[in-house]
């Protein structure tokens, strides 16, 4: 699988605490049986794009592009503000943009895609790693393999985000934007992830079209209750 840094300027190492975005498109298997190769490219430029503008609007950080997914940081230029709430409108944004490119898909290509979106705050190391002289900043720790987890398991047209999240938005910051909408999340039981001692608390925002959905999310039967924000 193809990976692109889009900014391989070398950083300052730093441990921090800072938010982890991670983004993937459901059915990219499917998709690339059933396209020739060159047909993809205008789709995943066209969709990298989106899901950049969507994290730099909202003063985040894309440290890689992987195929058919993308990590990106938020707070790693503020260590004092993790930015939770700025990562939770970001992926927000995603959702909402997605949702017209995926109809145009479908509408020209009889395809049916969604993407899954994953988030987790913690510590992390800024570090930059490589070969020497060719080193790339990234994001290193537990809180990305969290991130990475939790988009794994979000389904198309999901944000899966940990309670770590919803307490770094309920703390707000100067930077924070506003939490309207947080009223729509819902609960899920506690995630167990491969490898961690601690089960997470975690939270599942679907976007609107992901509602409406109903043949599909009646099926899901590990909603709880709605997350209750100020």
């Amino acid at each position: 699988m193809a990976v692109m840094i889009l900014d391989s300027r070398p950083v300052q190492p730093a441990s921090l605490t800072a938010t982890v975005l991670f983004v993937d498109l459901r059915g990219y298997t499917g998709l690339a049986e059933q396209l020739p190769a060159q047909q993809l490219v205008p789709l995943l430029s066209e969709l990298f794009a989106m899901l950049t503008e969507s994290v730099e609007t909202a003063g985040g950080q894309v440290f890689y592009l992987m195929g058919d997914g993308m990590m990106a940081g938020f707070g790693t230029r503020s260590p004092a503000d993790p930015c939770a709430a700025a990562a939770l409108a970001a992926a927000r944004s995603m959702l909402d943009h997605f949702e017209p490119m995926a109809a145009r898909w479908r509408a020209a290509l009889s395809i049916e895609t969604g993407i899954g979106i994953g988030l987790h705050v913690g510590e992390v190391a800024l570090a930059n790693l490589g070969p020497r002289g060719r080193e790339t900043p990234t994001l290193l720790g537990d809180t990305v393999n969290v991130s990475a987890r939790l988009c794994s398991r979000a389904r198309a047209g999901e944000i899966l985000f940990s309670q770590a999240v919803a307490m770094a938005i309920q703390e707000g910051s100067p930077q924070a934007l506003p939490m309207d909408g947080l009223q729509s999340c819902l609960r899920l039981p506690r995630f167990e992830v491969r490898g961690r001692a601690a089960p997470l608390d975690i939270w599942c925002l679907p976007s609107t079209e992901r509602l409406t959905l109903e043949q599909n999310f009646s099926e899901r039967t590990d909603l709880e209750a709605p997350l209750s924000l100020p």
